[in-house]
């Protein structure tokens, strides 16, 4: 039976209907619907939902906070677990205390902390902020977001504790961590769908990015139970894939393409590329990812399935994840151009984040590429490249996906706070420090598990020094990434209570054209058209003489 097709089918209708009752509402349980949502989300939580404030940007700025803190514990961990590769006895004093971590235990802990924990608070955070301004209204319920955000960093924490020891007294803490999970981000799913209920207009694209990624997050859990093929570890690895292509990948599009247009003031290059992003994103197959899909089995409290494709699981599968490369060329085209406006790139120093959006876009789509490569070597009866798949995995995740949720948080912080960062140069050395030190440490890791490939393959049992050399140097190096993120979690925090206050907001086309074009001199409708305007844009003459000046009278 064809697995991968079944569950895409089920997939794309479930998001089909989602689309058409978002358009069309409940018809007479629409009103009915959002006065429950309402409920749950504020008065149902009793004195609770007192004890945070509902001010404008508050929410935002409570998801940013706490995302900046797990990118340094997440840095931490992945660190610890790169030193621990080549000496796993570093750490052992700590069993007394009774913590006996691994290498594998502490990245899969640092995976957690930075998919979910930075990346995840990060896009929701900016999400709160954009997806208002293109409804042209308010947040349904600041109060109700930021105390979610709470309940998502102790879900966070849980997921953390259950990839170091999945079971304490007989409880699945990886389970208890998904359930606190799930009930937190449908809080934030509820909140985000009665502000776009209230939407004065034809939302933008980089809107609808951002609300299709977070609902094909459960539409596509639900997709895999109804198709059967949850408790196969072809069904696992595509749910895996399936919530990395949409909830990070959307959510991360939609984020970057607003905020590298909001930060430079050039609308958007390309909204057709913009529109591929989106119907690209929900019908294919995201490569970036594991090559199993034991984070989804350990989320959903199943064992680990049998990881074996048949044919027709195969072809499809690599098919789509083949055809994932145009919504991915589009998007890394889109907000690249976009954030050079014409033919040159143009450095604006007053907005922050615009060099992490540049560097996540930079390495989107060769290790997009690279992740198919390794992804469909993974299928066959004796994968080769599998030993590169958790490093490369690794890159994608801080040197794409961490730069992008980075970037557009860093880029709204004035907005969402009303100060400005407190040292641009600060955030300068933050930026070398994490990508350089997530680039060059983890291309010398890359290095070594290619020497530990080569041994296997020559049937060398004694491990090379080279390669154990090679993981030390790139755990130093790697060590940078720790730096970046205490500069940055340091910057925002300082920011909060000492920062540049924001004396008046910047005008921004984000994603839509400009209504009017001032017309000083004669130019091409060439120009006019790369500026950003269509044909609705009113182009206004601005009046000028060619008699000569005099002398201005004091």
């Amino acid at each position: 039976m064809d697995e991968v097709l079944t569950t895409m089918a089920v997939f794309w209708a479930l998001m089909l209907l989602t689309y058409f009752l978002m358009q069309n509402g409940l018809s007479i349980f629409n009103d009915v619907a959002k006065s429950m949502g309402m409920f749950m989300l504020e008065k149902a939580l009793g004195p609770a939902i007192d004890l945070v404030e509902g001010r404008p940007g508050s929410a935002s700025k409570a998801w940013f906070m706490q995302g900046l803190l797990w990118l340094l514990a997440a840095s931490t961990l992945t660190f610890e677990g790169l030193w621990l590769m080549h000496e796993p006895a570093a750490l052992h004093s700590l069993s007394a205390w009774g913590y006996n971590p691994t290498s594998d235990s502490l990245l899969y802990a640092g995976n957690y902390a930075v998919l979910y924990g930075g990346i995840g608070m990060l896009l929701i955070g900016a999400g709160l902020h954009i997806l208002p301004r293109l409804a042209r209204t308010e947040l349904a319920s600041e109060k109700n977001a930021v105390l979610v955000s709470f309940l998502w960093t102790l879900s966070v924490m849980v997921l953390v504790i259950g990839a170091h020891d999945s079971v304490i007294l007989g409880v699945n803490i990886i389970f208890l961590g998904t359930a606190m999970h799930v009930l937190a981000f449908s809080a934030v799913v509820i909140n985000q769908l009665l502000t776009v209920s209230k939407r004065q207009g034809a939302l933008a694209i980089p809107g609808w990015l951002i609300i299709f990624g977070l609902l094909a997050d459960p539409v596509a859990t639900a997709a895999t139970f109804i198709s059967g093929s949850i408790e196969t570890g072809v069904g696992q690895w595509l749910l895996g894939h399936m919530v990395g292509g949409t909830f990070f990948f959307a959510s991360a599009a939609g984020v970057a393409l607003y905020a590298a247009s909001s930060a430079t003031g050039n609308p958007l290059w390309s909204k057709s590329l913009a529109a591929a992003v989106l119907v690209g994103s929900m019908a294919t197959i995201n490569p970036m990812g594991e090559i199993d899909g034991r984070m989804a089995a350990d989320m959903l409290g199943l064992s680990l399935g049998d990881f074996q494709f048949t044919t027709e699981d195969n072809l499809v599968a690599a098919f789509l994840m083949a055809l994932a490369t145009i919504p991915i060329m589009a998007l890394a085209a889109n907000v690249l151009i976009t954030l050079r406006g014409g033919d040159a790139f143009v450095e604006n120093p007053d907005s922050a984040g615009t060099a992490e959006l540049n560097l996540g876009a930079s390495m989107l789509l060769p290790l997009a590429i690279g992740s198919m490569f390794i992804q469909s070597d993974a299928f066959a009866a004796s994968p080769e490249l599998s030993g590169l798949a958790p490093s490369l995995m690794l890159i994608g995740i801080w040197l794409v996906f961490v730069p992008i949720s980075l970037g557009a948080a860093l880029h709204l912080f004035p907005a969402v706070t009303g100060r400005h960062l407190l040292s641009r140069n600060r955030a300068r050395w933050a930026f070398w420090m994490m990508g350089g030190g997530a680039f060059l440490g983890l291309t010398v890791t890359m290095m070594a598990d290619m020497i530990d490939m080569a041994l296997i393959e020559a049937t060398v049992g004694d491990p090379s020094s080279l390669a154990g050399e090679l993981r030390v140097v790139g755990a130093v190096l790697f060590y940078g990434t720790v730096v970046g993120a205490v500069l940055h979690t340091l910057n925002a925090v300082s920011g909060l209570f000492r920062g540049t206050r924001v004396d008046s907001e910047r005008e921004t086309s984000s994603s839509l054209s400009p209504e009017s074009y001032s017309l000083a001199s004669p130019t091409s409708v060439r120009r006019i058209l790369a500026s950003g305007a269509n044909l609705e844009t009113t182009v206004v003459p601005v009046g000028e003489s060619d008699d000569a000046g005099s002398a201005t009278e004091l």
